[in-house]
């Protein structure tokens, strides 16, 4: 393990507004987090109902956030969010934009 990967919990969460959470962790940091750019596909897409988005909740064995849906995110991915948030934002985007194109068609031979 590298020196520089770090370690860390989730120990609380509050809901700002909207897709907006405020994550605190066991180092004393903490992110404001604007989820609504990842709130796509087939399990983090039901998160765009409020409803279902707010009911997160900290899963204490692992120390991340998670939803009922089986939605989570690993706290290191939450904890270094500026970086990490648009690059799983464009694998998303990326990977819901495969799903759509249309599969080559066969021509039987």
């Amino acid at each position: 393990m590298s020196a520089d990967h770090l370690i860390c919990r989730v120990v609380r969460v509050s809901h700002e507004d909207g897709y907006r959470l405020c994550v605190g962790f066991d180092d004393g940091s903490e992110q404001q987090i604007d989820f609504e750019p990842i709130l796509r596909g087939e399990i983090f897409g039901e998160l765009r109902d409020l409803q279902k988005f707010s009911a997160v909740k900290i899963n204490r064995e692992s120390g991340t956030l998670e939803w009922p849906n089986g939605a989570d995110l690993d706290p290191e991915t939450l904890h270094d969010w500026p970086v990490q948030g648009p690059k799983l934002a464009h694998q998303l985007e990326r990977a819901e934009s495969i799903l759509r194109e249309e599969p080559p068609k066969r021509d039987g031979s």
